[in-house]
């Protein structure tokens, strides 16, 4: 019996990119609750930091693994400008998760891989058509359904929310830009090491030590964040951006949960409604480009002309 053909090394490289994404997404929802427990006694900067800072030392380690040449780089500039932007974006989503229900602040997160589609056209050159900009209008429907402008429970906290999503899609892009040239690591660690500086500034005007269990909250912030970063940068080297991300909606159900177990949260039909049309038009983007990569593994010329088409 001759042996089994070897399965295609990008088939496998998918499976795995898969796997890490949604391993980061478990990290990050796990995160989202320390912030909400450190939220009791610490302002949202000042979480921020501590995120950062212990983030860095469960960081550090990466170069006893590769060594300092891990830090060379002609891209710095590129680094700075994608952690800036990447503060940003986390500010506003840990602004959203301490000032709106957790299942609600996470659900408006996942327009992300909507700006994200955009990005890739406009940023890494892929090529988006009808169907898959279908699904982001569809997307941007529950986006708005969740939202409500007007309604009585629409508030400035549900704009920071919007800017974190979009802001996080930008840093998905950049990220994925990076990962052609720079090792994962490498982008974990800059961002760690950018990061401390750039969150400090907020943090001062709002000081506060932390107190008793305040501390392990930050503590498992920074752990928890830095692991999802870790595993986030290594599927995003493996995967098309616009098709990974889609896969982090899975945090929705981990903090309705957790939002339902330990803050009494209940989840309203709305933002249900516009979850579940989210979770629809970013299923049929990861649909389409499964679909799409799989052709082009099995055939390199049809895989092509459906991209074109997609």
């Amino acid at each position: 019996m001759s042996p089994a053909p070897a399965e295609p090394s990008a088939t496998h490289d998918l499976r795995r990119a898969i796997l890490m994404m949604l391993g980061s997404t478990l990290m990050f929802g796990t995160m989202a609750v320390t912030i909400r427990f450190a939220a009791n006694d610490l302002h949202v900067f000042e979480i921020g930091f501590f995120r950062t800072l212990f983030g860095l030392f469960f960081a550090l380690p990466l170069l006893l693994r590769h060594g300092t040449g891990l830090l060379r780089t002609r891209h710095l500039s590129l680094y700075f400008m994608r952690c800036l932007v990447g503060i940003l974006s986390m500010m506003c989503g840990f602004w959203a998760i301490v000032n709106l229900p957790l299942a609600e602040a996470v659900s408006i997160s996942y327009a992300t891989p909507l700006f994200v589609t955009i990005g890739a056209v406009l940023v890494l050159g892929e090529v988006v058509r009808v169907r898959r900009w279908t699904a982001v209008l569809v997307g941007f429907v529950g986006v708005l359904l969740i939202v409500r402008p007007g309604a009585a429970s629409f508030s400035v906290h549900t704009l920071v929310a919007l800017a974190a999503a979009a802001l996080s899609g930008s840093v998905a892009i950049s990220i994925k830009f990076l990962s052609r040239t720079e090792k994962p690591d490498a982008i974990v660690l800059y961002t760690s090491l950018f990061w401390v500086p750039m969150s400090l500034v907020p943090a001062l005007f709002v000081w506060t030590w932390p107190q008793g269990i305040t501390w392990l909250w930050v503590i498992l912030a920074g752990f928890f964040g830095t692991a999802g970063h870790l595993l986030w940068t290594r599927a995003l080297k493996l995967g098309d951006a616009s098709l990974l991300t889609p896969i982090t909606f899975v945090q929705v159900l981990v903090v309705g949960f957790y939002g339902w177990l330990l803050f009494d949260e209940v989840i309203d039909r709305w933002t249900m409604l516009g979850a579940g049309i989210i979770l629809a038009s970013n299923y049929y983007i990861a649909l389409r480009e499964a679909k799409l990569a799989r052709r082009a593994v099995t055939d390199p010329e049809v895989g092509g002309e459906s991209r074109i088409s997609g």
